[in-house]
């Protein structure tokens, strides 16, 4: 049975004072709301990890992620943070492929398989972002860009590893623009996104494999986006940053 996520994204966003109070407000209401299987992962800078594990603890279902890790283990790369940092911190997921990273920090798909090696090595669960943009939709190459970003960085890996990642499809001109692919969009990429994963790994490895969404959902349509029978949640942006609109994303989860 796949997991349902919902996974929110801080990006470069909060001082450590407005972090605690997030995390808090979010832990409580998860507790005290939300009742149904679904796994919340907070994404959040770096040096917040440690502060927040006494939050994430009180909640079962709660658990930190980092927004990026290096492809390497070690060496003399300033400022740069590594899987085996974050394993030794006890942080359970990581951010891989943000299309943030893949525009400003020119990351490529070599570099990912990389990464998500490193990851998986070190006991951390990648989530894997993927996305087209607007040029590329609108030449139609979508489907055959997302599907190469999945096979250039992924299958690679042996079956069992490959079970062990998230999924999430971004469409990069939906994140932080307003816009959001509608529901038909959402589910027809998951579904190419599955099938193309049943090719390499067979059906039951596809229908195992978690794929999230994410661009610009929120409380109004997140609801219409997790009834498709192949998006199994949402990785969120901006509205991760307001803990009672993302407390509300996540009960859309299990409505």
């Amino acid at each position: 049975m796949r997991k349902k996520i919902v996974a929110g994204n801080w990006k470069m966003n909060k001082t450590q004072a407005e972090a605690l109070a997030l995390a808090s407000e979010v832990v409580n209401m998860v507790n005290d709301e939300v009742r149904g299987n679904v796994g919340v992962v907070l994404c959040v800078p770096a040096l917040y990890l440690p502060i927040l594990q006494k939050f994430t603890n009180l909640a079962p279902n709660v658990a930190l992620g980092a927004q990026n890790c290096h492809n390497l283990a070690a060496g003399a790369f300033t400022g740069e943070i590594s899987a085996p940092m974050l394993a030794s911190m006890d942080v359970p997921y990581v951010l891989v492929g943000h299309s943030e990273r893949r525009q400003y920090f020119h990351e490529t798909n070599a570099q990912l398989a990389q990464k998500i090696d490193m990851a998986l090595a070190n006991g951390i669960i990648p989530i894997f972002c993927c996305g087209e943009s607007l040029q590329q939709r609108q030449a139609n190459d979508h489907f055959d860009f997302v599907t190469n970003q999945i096979t250039e960085s992924t299958f690679h890996l042996s079956p069992q590893d490959f079970g062990k990642i998230v999924f999430a499809y971004e469409p990069i001109w939906a994140i932080g623009t307003g816009l959001t692919a509608s529901s038909a969009q959402a589910q027809e990429m998951h579904a190419v996104l599955r099938q193309h994963i049943a090719a390499k790994y067979g059906e039951d490895t596809a229908d195992n494999a978690t794929i999230l969404y994410g661009g610009s959902c929120n409380e109004k349509n997140a609801a219409e986006l997790f009834a498709c029978p192949d998006v199994d949640g949402g990785l969120i942006g901006g509205a991760s940053l307001k803990s009672r609109e993302f407390a509300n994303i996540i009960k859309a989860m299990v409505a």
